[in-house]
């Protein structure tokens, strides 16, 4: 378990710190792999505002994530940059069997309970598909 802070101040240090391709990486690769992230919440944004929904690429980007840093940070991370969307992005999560019970050190709170957040039911019903 990994109770380091995480914080908008120290993300990039976070991320480069336990980012597993490191060594055979380039920094450009490294940035890549973390604009994932702001691909995953423009998609999301954009099923919230038009019903646009593209699960596998959201699946595939979080994959991706999750190769790079292992599920328990990546979640930290996700927890982090997309708080407000966490309700979308929690059943790609659990489908991919990546989400912890609770994740520490985010932002402000000390513990988040994951099981206290809701999830969209038209992204489930997508996913169930998948």
């Amino acid at each position: 378990m990994n109770n380091e802070k995480l914080t908008d101040k120290n993300f990039l240090l976070f991320c480069a710190a336990h980012y597993d391709n490191l060594q055979y990486a380039s920094t450009e690769d490294f940035i890549e792999d973390l604009n994932r992230i702001k691909y995953i919440k423009k998609l999301v944004t954009r099923y919230v505002e038009n019903g646009d929904l593209k699960e596998r690429l959201i699946l595939n980007h979080i994959i991706v994530l999750n190769n790079c840093f292992g599920p328990e940070i990546l979640c930290k991370i996700l927890f982090l940059k997309l708080k407000n969307q966490m309700q979308y992005i929690k059943p790609f999560l659990i489908l991919l069997n990546i989400l912890p019970d609770k994740v520490f050190n985010v932002g402000d709170e000390l513990v988040i309970d994951t099981n206290l957040i809701g999830m969209d039911d038209l992204i489930v019903s997508k996913l169930r598909k998948v």
